[in-house]
Parts: C-alpha cells; structure tokens; sequence
C-alpha cells in the first residue's frame, strides 16, 4: 500500500509540476498585448518578455539535472518548487496554491532520496562557461538589426558553446556527459529532435496571442478560451499515446507526432487576416494531437536509453532542449520582428508588417519540424542496435 501511495504522489508530483512552467508561459503569452499597450512596448519587446523567461530556464536546468543525481533529485526539486512558488506568488496568485500543495505532498508522500551520483563534485566550471555562452549567444542575436556589435556578442556564444563541449569531453565528472551524445545516437538524436519540436511549435502561441487580440479584435478571456483548446487536446490524448508507447515503439509514434506538428504547423502559416475561427481551432487540436504523440514517446525514448546514475542528466539534458528549443523559437521571432517591423508595435497600421512576420516566421518553424522529423525517423533505424 504505501509503495501505491508513493507512486500516486509521484505522478500527482510530478504532472503538477510540469504544468507549472507552460502554466505561467501561456499566463505572460495572453498578457502580452495588455503589457504591449500598458508599456508602450514594440512588437520585438514583447517577444524579449518572453525570451528572457526561457533564457533563465535554459542556463539552470543543465546544472539543476546534475545536482539532483549528486546531492539528490527530490531535495533539489523541493528547492525549486519553493523558489517558484514565491516568484509565481509575485507575479501571478493563480500559482501560489498549486506550488504550495506539490511542496506539501513532495514532503508528506515521498520518501527516500535519489543520488546515484552522490560524493562527485560539482561542475562549477563548466556550468558557468554554459551559463555565459548562452547568455552571449541570445543577446547577440536578439539585437542583430543593431550593428556589429551583437553579431560579436553571438558569435562570442556560439564559440563559448563549442568550448564547452570541448571542456566537458575532458572533464572527469562534467556537467553533461559529451560520451552520451557521441556514444549513443538514439539519445543524441531523440534530443534534437525535441529541441526541435519545441523551437518549431513554442512561438504558435505567442502569435496566435497576439494575432486573435490584434487583428481578430478579441479580448484576454476569448484569446485564451481559443488558445487553451491545444493543451486540452493534449491532455485528453496523452494517456492513449502513453500506451501506444508501450506497446509500439515509442520512437515511430513520436515521429507521427511530430508529422502531426509539422501538418498543424503547415496550416497555421496559410492564416491570412480573414481566417476563420473555426480553422484556427483545428489547427490548434491538431497541434495538441501531435504533441500528445510526441512529448512522452521521446521522453520515454531518451530516458530508457541511460544507464540509472545519468537519469538526472539525461533529464536535465532534455529539458535544456525543451528550453533551448524555446529560446530559439523566440530569438528567430525578435530576428523576424526586426526585420519587419524594427521598433514599430502592433497596431492597425502595421498590421501588415505584422501578417508578414507571423507568416515568416511559421514558414521557418516548418522547415524546423520537417528537419526534426529526419532525426527523429534516424533514431529508429538504429534503437533496435541498442543494448
């Protein structure tokens, strides 16, 4: 009975903490024309609202993974449930009480700790070479429009990042372990794959946010009732793709997953100002369907291809992706925004400009989920090799 119990708060745990983070994405996604209005902000500012939220994501959850599998998964995970709880609390009250009952159930229910990595050291080195690349890399090309310097500060970030794989291979106990990448090509490949879903589908809803208030003339309440139709599919579908995992393999349904994607997304760049509704909803459920298909699949595939002692990395590793994927969803939109609309915001008469971007940048995210399908379609050819 108690192992029952400690499973159920587990899933209970772990499922509210996942709708913690697109919870609050999606919450600052509505907002974004009210902060566009109330600020004054052009249409690349209200991008870099989000930008930097991913960006703080993607610096941490590297190192956050390889704490856990030292000094232990729930203890470190407890810590970021408190920070995000008080940071939530001042910025949206809605999530107060979700975190509070994760951290009350996290410490009642779950007993143990997890640290197959305990007495290894810390990474500091490498985490922070990462920290610094990334940081250099996204400011750099979130201002590439403003001159030489930031095609500087971008090229300084990508450099950073290939030093620190470099620093990483050489490392005794790295923060990411390159040998997992170079070694074991389903692991590689499932992780390319999920940054690319993700840079490929994550910036859908940031235009469509805007698309609906902006050109449509919706208000927060009937944009967000439109937008929330992805998430429910999701919701609904994820159970019955969770068991087409087990008994398929899990690598060919994330891969029709991710052609379902590439489908919603195919649909989403054909929107023109007098698109209907009611097209925009199917886009949206086809959306949802295909992330149902492909988000635990390819987690089950990347998990299932470590040794225990790495599953710390090997999720901090694929939550990176999620969160790289993310970042450069938005960076290729605040590029797009400065090409098109340079420091213009979203009004009536630049609602063409506007149209022109979304309809970029979708196209770009398209030929980004078809490229994914490819690395996604590799890693089955060779899991059946795995031992």
């Amino acid at each position: 009975m108690t192992q029952q119990v400690s499973r159920s708060a587990t899933l209970l745990v772990v499922c509210t903490a996942h709708f913690l983070m697109p919870f609050m994405m999606s919450a600052v996604g509505v907002a974004l024309p009210a902060i566009g209005r109330d600020f004054n902000a052009s249409a690349m500012q209200l991008g870099l609202v989000e930008t930097t939220y991913v960006l703080s994501a993607s610096i941490f959850l590297l190192a956050m993974g390889r704490m856990g599998d030292i000094y232990g998964r729930r203890r470190i995970f407890q810590y970021g449930i408190v920070v995000f709880t008080l940071a939530g609390g001042l910025l949206s009250q809605a999530a107060v009480p979700l975190g509070m009952i994760t951290f009350a159930v996290s410490c009642a229910k779950l007993r143990g700790e997890w640290a197959e990595a305990k007495g290894e050291p810390f990474d500091w080195r490498g985490s922070l070479v990462y920290a610094a690349a990334i940081m250099l890399l996204i400011c750099g090309a979130s201002n590439l429009d403003k001159g030489l310097w930031a095609w500087l500060l971008a090229l300084c970030g990508t450099a950073g990042l290939i030093h620190f794989l470099i620093l990483e291979s050489h490392t005794e106990f790295p923060v990411l372990n390159v040998n997992l990448l170079r070694s074991n090509r389903v692991f590689a490949f499932s992780n390319l794959a999920a940054m690319l879903n993700y840079a490929a589908t994550f910036g859908v809803t940031f235009f469509l946010s805007l698309y609906l208030q902006y050109v449509k003339g919706l208000n927060p309440r009937e944009a967000g009732t439109i937008l929330i139709i992805q998430p429910i599919v999701q919701a609904a579908f994820s159970p019955l793709c969770g068991r087409l995992a087990d008994r398929f393999s899990a690598a060919t349904v994330a891969t029709i997953g991710m052609g379902l994607c590439a489908t919603g997304l195919a649909i989403a760049a054909s929107i023109t100002a007098t698109t209907s509704i009611s097209l925009i909803m199917v886009m949206l459920a086809t959306l949802g369907l295909g992330f149902a298909l492909f988000s635990s699949p390819n987690i089950s595939v990347i998990m299932g291809s470590v040794p225990p002692r790495y599953l710390g990395v090997a999720s901090g590793l694929n939550s990176t992706m999620r969160t790289l994927g993310m970042m450069g969803s938005m960076t290729i939109i605040t590029v797009i925004f400065s090409i098109f609309m340079a420091d213009h915001a979203v009004t009536p008469q630049t609602q063409p400009q506007f149209l022109a971007s979304m309809h970029t940048a979708l196209l770009t995210f398209s030929a980004l989920c078809i490229v994914g399908i490819f690395f996604s379609i590799a890693r089955i050819k060779k899991q059946p090799d795995q031992k």
